[in-house]
């Protein structure tokens, strides 16, 4: 591990209303929040700034909210001649915000990939049909085996899977509200600490997301993207990944594949960084962090003060 920085998005569940309340005042996030209104045709800073939080946690509302949020963070760091880091990677969602910030994606085709890849999944399964929950205290093969398990217990048609690795001992899985609610008891059963329903209606990285995903490959074949300028490390290889034809074929998988954070953030510390900045609303991945690079230090940038310390050191 050496001392190089690197640059990681938060994805859905980082956003709340008013978020970035210290930066909304700033021209260039106003600026940019204006552009992606543009698109969407609706005030997205209002929405971010005043809610209702409902209509924010719609995910079609959400993922472009968190990818404008985190480019407008970026875009005041550049303007202020942060650091350039030497890696990139964002979680789930916020890789489309990598991808934007790295150079490879368009700004203007990312807030409207993100506005349909949230409609996308969510007409993928039906209100009430999917869920998700946070298995804790519990090794990744053992949560894959519950998950097995439940499904043998149950219709096998029925989905549910480990899809978001996201710490040492903090698996997610997702699938249909039985079988998840299955794969719960048999995690329990065989020595989970905790197990919680997580609050949302889609059931992310799942098989249940290939329709989604299909409809997503017809938009991402419409864009052009580019090589990144930096290095971004993808959810589904856990990998660099530089050839744009696998970058898009990558973010379409994406959405029925588990999401690798904990090899993504070893496998950049193996690369040589050794510092972490969360560029984006919140402290999720600051929390996850922790729990896997515990001697690499992480800066939320959300914080005005946050970000000023990390400028003057640099300096």
């Amino acid at each position: 591990m050496t001392d190089k920085l690197a640059f990681v998005f938060p994805g859905q569940g980082s956003q709340q209303v008013g978020m970035l309340a210290d930066y909304l005042s700033e021209p260039l996030v106003q600026a940019t929040f204006a552009e992606a209104s543009e698109v969407l045709g609706f005030d997205l800073l209002k929405m971010v700034s005043e809610g209702p939080a409902e209509q924010l946690n719609r995910t079609e509302n959400t993922q472009p909210a968190l990818l404008v949020s985190s480019v407008a963070l970026w875009r005041l760091w550049c303007e202020r001649q942060g650091e350039a880091p030497s890696m990139m990677a964002g979680h789930s969602l916020g890789e489309y915000s990598a991808l934007v910030c790295a150079g490879a994606m368009n700004f203007v085709d990312a807030v409207r990939l993100v506005h349909l890849r949230g409609l996308f999944m969510q007409e993928s399964v039906a209100p009430g049909e999917g869920a998700m929950a946070a298995i804790i205290g519990l090794g990744d093969a053992d949560v894959i085996a519950a998950c097995e398990k439940a499904v043998t217990l149950g219709e096998k048609t029925e989905v549910v899977e480990a899809v978001n690795f996201n710490a040492p001992g903090q698996v997610v899985i997702a699938g249909q509200v039985a079988a998840v609610k299955r794969a719960i008891e048999c995690a329990k059963e065989a020595g989970a600490k905790r197990a919680i329903e997580l609050p949302v209606s889609v059931p992310s990285h799942c098989a249940l997301m290939k329709p989604a995903a299909e409809r997503l490959k017809k938009e991402l074949d419409s864009i052009d993207l580019l090589e990144p300028v930096i290095p971004v490390v993808q959810n589904v290889s856990a990998d660099v990944c530089s050839d744009p034809v696998q970058l898009k074929a990558n973010l379409v998988a994406q959405l029925y594949s588990p999401v690798r954070w904990v090899e993504s953030v070893e496998g950049m510390m193996t690369a040589g960084v050794g510092r972490f900045a969360e560029c984006g609303p919140g402290k999720v991945l600051a929390g996850l962090s922790k729990r896997i690079a515990r001697r690499a230090p992480i800066v939320t940038l959300e914080s005005a003060d946050a970000m000023a310390q990390m400028l003057a050191e640099a300096n």
